[in-house]
């Protein structure tokens, strides 16, 4: 069976803990799209562990984790996590594969996502870690892969033939002074060493673990609306995050994908800038993130927090192929009296109950809710769908029905045993 993950909102929906779960029940889990702008957070007892490139299914003894050639690599990062997984026990070395063809983040991106936002009239809210210059080179031709870090010539030369354009960009345009052939060259070449023995062709290697009827957990970051192509744009990554980026990230055919799974939170929260329909009043936004600690695993920033947005997730599922879906963080609403539920949007007497993809609309739309009863907090975490309270149940009944897709899952906290199936 080969699987995807993919978020339905703004992202933070929670795929962490879901991808940990069915990795499991995998033989590969592989990461197809992102950088480390994005952080999956998974809680194994009473340790927490955050994944920014790492698979999170590297947890799981005996898993092969890849790293698609559709992802970013900040190779000062990912050398960080392997050694942080290292001190906490867990030996990465003859278990993750790096795809020769992912490309590389290099100083100067990093610098240019900073320099760029201050420049900019309309934030974005980049996470400044070097992402959408990086993929901007890609797209432009040229970027530098993992692959070029193993052949000092290649690397120097392209290197070289970079840092020309770049640094009279940086030197003219932001008043920056640019940045040291040699030295860039000399600390490259060296993560080239330490990643030699993971780097390979893992579109080939996962080809013929489906020939051997392997089971591939294709894991997303990000979500649905911040897919270049499909999202709230410009407020969105540089990336597609939504299933189809899975086969492009990792040179695995469409026809080869067997289920899409999408996972939602029980409310809606975005990070940075950009439309926001059922955004919460501040006072309200306050206490939501405090109760489900709605802050950044990758920058710590506050979350943005509002009503579930049928017209968002409803959208994720027909651009998915979603069959299945999980939500997650239901716990963060019990004791609420009252909980909405965003049906269509109103703006200038039209009524919308697709999601738009104007932008005045988004940004300006007014939200149609239906409201149900709240239910009460829990003393003990319930561990099958029939302890849920009545009402919690009407809850996710009203959104399985409008949306489209079959919730099999439910989370109602952070923990691997607080999950429902």
């Amino acid at each position: 069976m080969n699987t995807v993950i993919v978020g339905t909102q703004w992202g933070d929906e929670g795929k962490g803990k879901i991808i940990d779960i069915l990795s499991g029940e995998a033989d590969y889990v592989v990461r197809f799209q992102g950088g480390n702008n994005a952080g999956h957070t998974v809680v194994v007892g009473n340790k927490e562990y955050i994944f920014h490139l790492i698979p999170s299914g590297i947890l799981h003894k005996g898993k092969i984790c890849c790293i698609g050639n559709g992802a970013v690599i900040d190779p000062k990062v990912l050398f960080q996590e392997i050694s942080d997984l290292k001190s906490a026990g867990i030996n990465a070395s003859s278990r993750l594969k790096i795809s020769s063809l992912a490309h590389v983040i290099l100083p100067y991106h990093r610098i240019l996502d900073q320099l760029r936002e201050t420049k900019r009239k309309y934030k974005i809210g980049t996470t400044g870690r070097g992402i959408g210059p990086c993929y901007a080179d890609k797209i432009t031709r040229c970027g530098i892969r993992m692959i070029d870090l193993l052949n000092p010539v290649v690397f120097g030369e392209k290197l070289s033939d970079n840092l020309k354009e770049k640094n009279e960009i940086f030197k003219k345009v932001y008043k920056h002074p640019g940045f040291n052939l040699a030295s860039i060259y000399k600390e490259y070449l060296n993560y080239g060493k330490i990643f030699s023995g993971y780097i390979c062709n893992v579109s080939s290697l996962l080809n013929k673990a489906i020939e051997l009827k392997k089971d591939i957990l294709f894991e997303g970051a990000q979500g649905t609306f911040l897919d270049i192509d499909f999202g709230t744009y410009p407020f969105v990554t540089s990336s597609s995050s939504t299933v189809g980026g899975a086969c492009i990230g990792t040179g695995v055919s469409a026809v080869k994908i067997n289920k899409v799974v999408g996972v939602a939170k029980a409310y809606t929260t975005r990070v940075g800038e950009g439309p926001f329909p059922t955004e919460f009043s501040e006072r309200f936004n306050r206490f939501i993130r405090e109760k489900g600690n709605e802050f950044g695993s990758t920058t710590g920033r506050p979350r943005r927090c509002g009503w579930f947005d049928c017209l968002m997730v409803k959208e994720a599922v027909v651009l998915n192929g979603i069959s299945e879906l999980a939500v997650m963080k239901l716990d963060v609403l019990d004791g609420l009296k009252k909980i909405k539920i965003c049906v269509a949007y109103k703006y200038k007497g039209k009524e919308f109950k697709e999601f738009p993809q104007d932008l005045e609309v988004l940004q300006s739309a007014n939200p149609v809710y239906k409201e149900i009863p709240g239910w009460p907090n829990y003393v003990i975490r319930p561990k099958v769908y029939q302890d849920l309270h009545p009402n919690a149940r009407a809850y996710l009944d009203r959104i399985q029905g409008i949306v489209g897709a079959k919730i099999n899952i439910v989370s109602v906290g952070s923990a691997r045993e607080d999950t429902i199936f």
